[in-house]
């Protein structure tokens, strides 16, 4: 009698897994904070080179990954193509933090995984479900009541972070296309490495002296930063991503709170609100997703895919 291999085991902690992501949403809300701490006296690029160049120093110990991924031009070449996409996305994200509050940064930084998800349509040729469309449409009317144009003035910062989360999106793209040849490890220590070298010429261009004081704030900005990842992929490991993407949504409210207490930039209700329809957009995208790909694992007799 032919004999299968039992499936493979999902991720069955959700408590585990809910509160890995709660730290990984501190840790991230720490990266805004120590940014926001800097008070604008580093430029952007600069700052932004300085976090990554830092950060260096927490990818020695994947070089032993690196090297058994034994990577060739056309990894290379994929690195690169993130690498500028994700250098581009830094400063902006940079410069955006700089000028805005730190609710409306995290907020908007919400708007990333819906850009991945109309990239995967336009360039990786995945179909999108009248669902997943309106979750889609509910994310973009999520970030107009963010932005509110027409009723008040919008800052460069604002469209810095839109155009921030587009090209953070697609360097995920980019990374989930090579996700498959390469480690984990690689993917993250290559990223750093190339946005590292791409900041360069940006940050040379806007120099300025850097007190030690801004420059412990900075490395503790790539400590965090470093920290959410990991974390999240624990948080990843522990349950599926239907239960730990719900919990994002504490982010915003610590973003928030911290803001409010720390840079008293008061509390915007509309922002709130935003962010909000975002998230719930998101986390439904996300369980569409989930959903879909169990159906095509197990696809049950005379069910439909869509």
């Amino acid at each position: 009698m032919a004999t299968t291999s039992p499936p493979e085991t999902a991720p069955n902690r959700p408590v585990a897994g809910v509160l890995w992501m709660v730290v990984t949403g501190i840790l991230f809300v720490a990266v805004t904070a120590s940014v926001k701490l800097t008070g604008g006296r580093v430029p952007a690029p600069q700052a932004a080179f300085l976090r990554y160049a830092l950060g260096l120093i927490f990818i020695l110990p994947m070089i032993p990954a690196i090297r058994a991924d034994r990577l060739g031009w056309p990894e290379i070449r994929v690195f690169t193509l993130r690498g500028v996409a994700h250098t581009v996305g830094v400063m902006l994200w940079f410069y955006g933090m700089s000028t805005i509050t730190i609710a409306e940064v995290t907020a908007l930084n919400y708007m990333s995984p819906v850009y991945v998800t109309l990239g995967a349509v336009l360039f990786l040729g995945e179909r999108m479900a009248l669902r997943r469309i309106l979750a889609v449409a509910a994310a973009m009317l999520g970030a107009l009541i963010i932005l509110r144009p027409g009723f008040r003035e919008l800052q460069a910062g604002h469209w810095a972070m839109v155009l921030a989360a587009f090209c953070l999106a697609g360097s995920y793209l980019v990374a989930k296309q090579i996700s498959g040849r390469v480690s984990a490890a690689t993917l993250v220590a290559m990223l750093s490495v190339a946005v590292s070298v791409g900041l360069i010429p940006f940050a040379w261009a806007v120099w300025v002296p850097v007190s030690w004081h801004d420059l412990g704030i900075l490395f503790l900005t790539a400590a965090f930063a470093t920290g959410a990842h990991y974390t999240m992929g624990l948080a990843f490991k522990c349950a599926p991503v239907t239960v730990t993407q719900p919990v994002t949504f504490l982010q915003l409210i610590w973003a928030v709170a911290l803001g409010y207490f720390m840079f008293d930039e008061g509390l915007d209700s509309w922002v709130i609100l935003g962010g909000t329809v975002i998230i719930a957009a998101v986390s439904f995208i996300t369980w569409r997703e989930a959903v879909v790909n169990r159906r095509r694992v197990t696809p049950q007799a005379g069910e439909t895919k869509f």
